[in-house]
C-alpha cells in the first residue's frame, strides 16, 4: 500500500511540474510563431498567380486574388492570364505586372514567358493552371492548384481557393471584376437614355451548340417578364449577332443590340447596369455576378455544383434531361420571380 502511495504521489509531482513547464516555457515558443506571422505578411512583397484561361474560369480565380491582397495587403501581384481573359485583371489595383500564356505560341512562346518570369525572385508563387510552370520559376514558396480528386465535391472558386489553405487563408471571397472609367463611360453611351431604367440583359450564346438555349424560348421568357423590366440589352460576341437579330424580332421591348461591340471590361460596365441577367451556361454569366448583378445561368450539359456562377446573387436552373431544349420558360419565370420577388408575374 506504501508503494502504491509513493507511485501515486509522484505521478502527481511529475504532472504538476509538467503542467509549470508548460506555463513557463509555451509562451516563449508561442511568441515566436506570431512574430514570424506578421512578419511573413510584410516580408511578402511579390507574388505570381497563374490564372486560368476561359472567361468564366479566370472570373473563379479573383477568389484567390482577393483573398492574397487580404493577406498580403502590401504585396504586388503578378498575374498570368490568357490572351481571350487577361483583360479581366487589367483594372486591378495591386496588379503588378500582367503576363500572357498563349497556347497557340507553342513551345516557342512557353520558352519566351519563362524567360520573362525568371527575371522576377518572387517571395511567394501560385499556380492554379498548369503542372510544369512552378518549376521554372525563382520563388520563396510554391503553391500548386488542388487535386482533382481532393477538389471533386468543391465549387470551383472553393477548389482555387483551397490551393491557398497552407498560407492560412480559409475564406473564399465573391467574384469581382475591376473596371476603367472610361469604360464607365463607354457603357454610359451606349445605354444612351437607358442608363437608369429596367434593363434586363441576355446571353445568348456559349462556347458550343448544346449550351444554347434557343432564341424562341428567349423571346417567350422576356416576353413573360416584361412589365417588370423598359428593356433589353443583348450581350455576347459578334458570332451572337445573328441570334440576336431573331430574338429582336420577337421581343415586346425595346432592344440594346451590344453583341460584338464590346470588350470584356465594356461589357462589364454595361452588366453593372443591368437589374438581373439571364443567359446560358457561358462567361457572361460569371462576369454579371462578378460586377454584383443578379444571375440566372440555364444548364443543360454541365455540373452547376461546381460551376454555376460564384456569388450571393446567383441562380440557376438545369433540365432533368441535360439538354437545353427541355427547359421551359415558364419554369425559368417561375423560378426568376421566387428568387427575385420584385420580378412581377
Amino acid at each position: 500500500m506504501m508503494l502504491l502511495s509513493m507511485k501515486h504521489a509522484l505521478h502527481i509531482l511529475l504532472i504538476r511540474r509538467m503542467k509549470c513547464f508548460f506555463r513557463l516555457w509555451l509562451p516563449r515558443f508561442q511568441a515566436p510563431l506570431l512574430k514570424e506571422t506578421e512578419a511573413d505578411q510584410v516580408t511578402v512583397q511579390r507574388i505570381l498567380l497563374v490564372s486560368l484561361s476561359n472567361i468564366g474560369d479566370a472570373v473563379l480565380t479573383t477568389p484567390c486574388l482577393q483573398a492574397l491582397h487580404r493577406h498580403y495587403p502590401a504585396a504586388v501581384i503578378d498575374i498570368v492570364g490568357d490572351p481571350r481573359s487577361q483583360a479581366i485583371f487589367s483594372a486591378c489595383p495591386y496588379l503588378g505586372r500582367l503576363f500572357v500564356l498563349d497556347k497557340k505560341a507553342g513551345w516557342r512562346g512557353r520558352l519566351a514567358l519563362i524567360m520573362l518570369l525568371r527575371r522576377q525572385q518572387y517571395d511567394l508563387a501560385i499556380d492554379l493552371r498548369s503542372d510544369w510552370i512552378l518549376s521554372f520559376i525563382r520563388a520563396s514558396r510554391k503553391l500548386g492548384k488542388l487535386s482533382s480528386r481532393a477538389g471533386h465535391d468543391l465549387h470551383s472558386a472553393e477548389k482555387h481557393a483551397a490551393a491557398l489553405k497552407p498560407l492560412g487563408i480559409h475564406d473564399t471571397p465573391e467574384t469581382r471584376i475591376w473596371i476603367h472609367a472610361r469604360d464607365r463611360l463607354f457603357a454610359q453611351n451606349m445605354l444612351d437614355g437607358w442608363a437608369e431604367r429596367r434593363i434586363l440583359a441576355l446571353g445568348l450564346g456559349a462556347n458550343f451548340e448544346g449550351k444554347i438555349w434557343p432564341v424562341e424560348h428567349f423571346i417567350v421568357l422576356v416576353n413573360m417578364l416584361a412589365g417588370s423590366f423598359d428593356a433589353v440589352l443583348l450581350l455576347g460576341n459578334q458570332q451572337d449577332a445573328r441570334r440576336a437579330d431573331v430574338f429582336s424580332q420577337g421581343c415586346a421591348l425595346p432592344v440594346i443590340h451590344a453583341c460584338g461591340q464590346c470588350n470584356l471590361l465594356e461589357t462589364a460596365a454595361l452588366l453593372e447596369h443591368a437589374g438581373l441577367f439571364v443567359g446560358n451556361d457561358s462567361g457572361l454569366g460569371h462576369m454579371a455576378s462578378a460586377m454584383g448583378t443578379p444571375t440566372m445561368t440555364l444548364f443543360g450539359p454541365g455540373f452547376p455544383a461546381r460551376y454555376r456562377p460564384w456569388g450571393t446573387a446567383a441562380g440557376w436552373l438545369q433540365s432533368q434531361d441535360g439538354t437545353m431544349q427541355a427547359l421551359e420558360p415558364a419554369a425559368v419565370a417561375d423560378y426568376i420571380r421566387q428568387t427575385w420577388p420584385w420580378v412581377r408575374p
